[in-house]
């Protein structure tokens, strides 16, 4: 039984997960901000109005969405589980998922730069140089 951990997917494939993961995490957040707002219309001033009826079910599919792009990027990029599960926990915090959001970015760029430079599998596999 092998103890090496998985090998990530290619580059290709991780740049494309991360660029979903990118703008779902600033959606989710934004639709946060508006889910509270919605709350406090309609449990604290008890005001009755289009976004109180609506928001609460399109809010909940842009969650999953969030959900599913955090999962995506985390199997592809060979997150532990802990990671993936703090990463969707995160879309209940205001704030958290555009915090997290660049601090997973900076981490994946850095997966695909050091699987450039090692010329490994991934790299192999579609990885384009980064230019700055």
């Amino acid at each position: 039984m092998s103890t090496t951990p998985p090998r990530p997917a290619g580059a290709k494939q991780i740049r494309s997960a991360l660029r979903i993961y990118r703008v779902l995490a600033v959606v989710a957040g934004i639709a946060l901000f508006v889910l509270l707002l919605e709350m406090l219309m309609k449990y604290v001033f008890e005001q009755t109005n289009v976004l109180t009826e609506y928001w609460s079910p399109i809010h909940g599919l842009i969650y999953m969405g969030y959900v599913a792009s955090v999962a995506n990027l985390g199997i592809k990029a060979s997150w532990g589980m802990g990671r993936i599960v703090r990463n969707m926990l995160a879309g209940f915090v205001p704030v958290l998922p555009w915090v997290l959001e660049r601090r997973n970015a900076v981490d994946t760029e850095a997966l695909l730069e050091r699987a450039h430079f090692s010329g490994g599998p991934e790299a192999s596999r579609g990885a384009a140089p980064t230019t700055s």
